[in-house]
């Protein structure tokens, strides 16, 4: 076969199969690529081409892929336990005593399988406890599928203010019930509470709103956030899907000293095995266990492939050089592509926080909400991750999206990176204009 062959053929085979080709709609990439292996910080494509990682699956991937320790607790949990479904396994006890110690709100601790279903959860014991049946989320934020939270991510300039649902066939009684507001403006909370705060059942925030890069909380927003939702008797929900474990073991609640009444966690959980978690204060979390009114089931929550991993997973974090390690070359990453495009005349910025990094191009500036990302030229950002891609270096290319550095990455790597990323940024044309629609 030719040289691409095999990435096109396994790509239009899942095209005959699975709808769009891919299981997730996130996972569409602008030419056809299929992965066959994985392994430390490189991704294996069909045609035996190798990328060095940066994706890390949009952030499970904190201590590199294929991790030997994680695999190998996998494989002995396999060898002993699989799927029960009834009481509860000795894997999960431990892997909820490991939570509640490092998470600062976890006092009781549910396990499912994706962020997804934990905020979903934590938004039907919001609503129960309270009796109240409107959320706040932020513009620029994502929590998952379900249709209290699937809009207002990437919109348009013509949709801030607005509800911008993501899907169709989103029930229009749910999406009414969802209060839409900036991220960073503590103003804007205050005033909703003080006009409708006896209607509201949660303030939902995503303590670092990566899926839009890095955007930073100011250093009062959370705990602003905590002192009004107190005032009005509205829970306090730290979406920490992503920043969870990849940012510290007892997620950015931990680094603010902000402590919420539920959180939820997945991704660097468990080093890309499937689980989250909802964690909270007891007396709201019993109100899950039988006879406290709130609902909560399914067949594979607790699996032991992924309380395993999470083990281990966890084990592997504690030390403290994991984050020391992957955090000094994502700011070597972050400094050296500000430097270069500095040294080229190249308006960018780079956002960074623990071990994530997002190149911005625009102009160096204050990054407090999403309406500050449309000064980014979107047809630079979404050239250069392209052409980092067919030089070997896998950054998504969908704007905004942020990268990852795992303890398999190496100084090595890095340098390597910025070696390429200048090679590429002195081959961006100049008459690369912003879209006149974002992204």
């Amino acid at each position: 076969m030719t040289a691409t062959m095999m990435n096109a053929t396994l790509v239009e085979r899942a095209r005959q199969v699975i709808p769009g080709g891919v299981n997730s709609g996130n996972r569409v990439l602008p030419w056809p690529i299929a992965f066959v292996r994985a392994e430390g910080a490189y991704l294996f494509d069909a045609d035996d081409r190798q990328y060095l990682d940066y994706h890390a699956a949009f952030g499970p991937i904190i201590l590199g892929h294929n991790h030997p320790q994680v695999n190998a607790a996998v494989a002995e949990a396999m060898s002993r336990i699989d799927i029960i479904g009834a009481g509860v396994t000795d894997l999960e006890v431990e892997l909820a005593d490991r939570l509640n110690r490092h998470i600062p709100c976890a006092e009781r601790v549910l396990l499912t399988n994706s962020g997804s279903e934990a905020t979903y959860a934590a938004l039907r014991l919001a609503r129960a406890v309270t009796g109240r049946n409107k959320i706040i989320k932020f513009q620029g934020t994502y929590h998952g599928w379900h249709d209290a939270v699937l809009m207002n991510v990437i919109s348009p300039p013509e949709k801030i203010g607005q509800h911008d649902p993501l899907s169709l066939g989103m029930l229009p009684d749910v999406i009414r019930h969802t209060i839409v507001l900036p991220f960073n403006d503590t103003e804007a909370v205050a005033d909703t509470l003080h006009r409708q705060g006896e209607e509201i059942a949660a303030v939902l925030v995503e303590v670092i709103p990566h899926n839009i890069g890095c955007v930073l909380p100011r250093p009062e927003f959370l705990q602003a956030l905590r002192d009004l939702t107190r005032q009005h008797g509205v829970m306090l929900i730290f979406d920490e899907v992503i920043t969870g474990f990849r940012h510290a073991l007892g997620g950015y609640q931990s680094i603010v000293g902000v402590t919420p009444d539920l959180a939820t966690f997945a991704k660097a959980m468990a080093n890309g095995f499937p689980i989250a978690a909802l964690a909270g204060r007891a007396e709201l979390m019993d109100r899950f266990a039988p006879g406290g009114g709130v609902f909560f089931a399914g067949t594979y929550n607790g699996h032991s492939i992924g309380v395993a991993a999470a083990l281990a997973t966890i084990a592997e974090l504690e030390s403290g050089e994991v984050h020391a390690h992957c955090f000094a070359l994502a700011q070597i990453a972050a400094d050296g592509l500000m430097q270069i495009a500095a040294e080229l005349g190249i308006p960018l910025t780079v956002a960074r926080f623990g071990s994530v990094f997002v190149p911005y191009f625009m102009e160096p500036a204050p990054i407090e909400n999403y309406t500050d990302l449309f000064r980014n030229n979107t047809a630079r950002d979404l050239w250069f991750r392209k052409t980092m891609c067919e030089h070997g270096i896998f950054m998504i290319p969908t704007a905004l999206k942020r990268n990852h550095v795992s303890a398999a990455h190496t100084r090595a790597d890095i340098d390597r990176t910025l070696e390429i990323a200048r090679q590429v940024l002195r081959a961006m044309p100049a008459d690369l204009e912003r879209s006149a629609r974002y992204p």
